[in-house]
């Protein structure tokens, strides 16, 4: 099984891994950190409410909203490690086999 968690070479980050504030909880004064809040909420209630329905508890995988250091939004999914792995299982079911969606 080929490893894709870190950051490498063609990982595909799209703004994604420029994350390392968001445990500093240090604010810039004038970036609007509410609107890209706002936007990843809606995100993310939309992604809780597919994990409900694929009969995920709210306590073993959830998806949260949170901002960048510019105030882009950002949605991380948390939860439990065996919760993650039957994710991953029920989207690899929706792929063909050559990396396409049926």
């Amino acid at each position: 099984m080929e490893q894709v968690s870190g950051l490498g070479e063609g990982w595909p980050g799209e703004g994604l891994d420029d994350t390392s504030g968001l445990g500093s909880g240090l604010w810039v004064r004038g970036v609007d950190y509410m609107a890209g809040w706002r936007v990843a909420r809606e995100a993310a209630d939309q992604v809780n409410l597919a994990l409900l329905a694929a009969e995920f508890e709210p306590s073993e995988l959830r998806a949260v909203a949170a901002t960048n250091d510019n105030g882009g939004g950002l949605v991380r999914l948390v939860g439990l490690p065996s919760a993650a792995v039957r994710l991953a299982g029920l989207l690899g079911r929706l792929t063909d086999g050559d990396g396409g969606v049926l």
